[in-house]
C-alpha cells in the first residue's frame, strides 16, 4: 500500500469531522437483498442511446479496471486506500451515446435504494461500478454484487446493490436524499444534511 501516512499528509486526505479507521463499517436500511446470477441483470436507459441490458455474464465480462480511494462516510469515519475492482463508468459509457438533454443521473438498485448525481460528477475519472474490494468479492452486506463508488462525495453516493442507471434532464433526490440527507454530499464542505443546502442551488 506504499509508506505509512504522516500526520502532516492526512489533513489533505482526511475531511473535517472525520475519524480515520482500518475497519469497514456495516451501514444499510435492512438486510441484503438475495442475489441470483441466473435473473440478475443490469440496465442503462432513460436519455441514452442504445439502452443495454446486460446479464451477470455480460456485466463481468465488460473491461475490468483497479483503483485505490478514500471512502468517507456521512456517520465521521473514513478509511483510506481502499482498493476497488470493477468497471470504470468511462468505460460503460464507450457502449452507449447520451441525448444532449441528459445533465443527471439516478442509480437504481435492489432493496429499495436509489442516489442521484449530476452528470459530470457521475463521469468523473474515479467513479466505477465496484464487485470486488482490498482483493475480495464484496460481500452482500457490503453492496455484492454491483456497488456504485464515488470518492468524492460521502459514501451514501456510492450505492449498494446497483442494478440500473437512468439518465435524466432534470436532478430526482435518491433514496436518502428525500430522507434528510443533502443532495450533493460534498465531505469537504460537510454537506451531510438537507437542511444545509443553499435555496438558490
Amino acid at each position: 500500500m506504499g509508506k505509512p501516512l504522516k500526520a502532516d499528509d492526512l489533513s489533505d486526505r482526511v475531511p473535517p469531522g472525520q475519524t480515520l479507521t482500518d475497519k469497514f463499517p456495516i451501514l444499510s436500511y435492512g438486510p441484503a437483498p438475495r442475489f441470483n446470477p441466473a435473473k440478475w441483470d443490469f440496465r442503462v436507459f432513460g436519455l441514452v442511446e442504445p439502452e443495454l441490458q446486460l446479464s451477470y455474464e455480460q456485466f463481468r465480462a465488460l473491461p475490468q479496471s483497479r483503483q485505490i480511494s478514500d471512502f468517507h462516510c456521512v456517520t465521521s469515519w473514513s478509511r483510506l486506500d481502499n482498493v476497488w475492482e470493477g468497471v470504470k463508468i468511462l468505460d460503460l459509457m464507450k457502449l452507449v451515446t447520451l441525448k444532449p438533454e441528459a445533465h443527471f443521473v439516478l442509480v437504481h438498485c435492489d432493496a429499495g435504494y436509489s442516489a442521484n448525481l449530476p452528470l459530470n460528477e457521475f463521469l468523473d475519472s474515479d467513479v466505477m461500478l465496484a464487485y470486488r474490494h482490498d482483493g475480495r468479492d464484496l460481500t452482500p452486506d457490503h453492496g455484492f454484487p454491483l456497488r456504485l463508488v464515488v470518492p468524492k462525495l460521502y459514501a451514501w453516493k456510492s450505492a449498494k446493490w446497483v442494478r440500473a442507471i437512468e439518465f435524466l434532464e432534470f436532478d430526482e433526490r435518491g433514496f436518502w436524499e428525500v430522507r434528510g440527507y443533502h443532495n450533493h454530499a460534498d465531505p469537504w464542505r460537510e454537506e451531510r444534511y438537507s437542511f444545509q443546502e443553499d435555496p438558490e442551488e
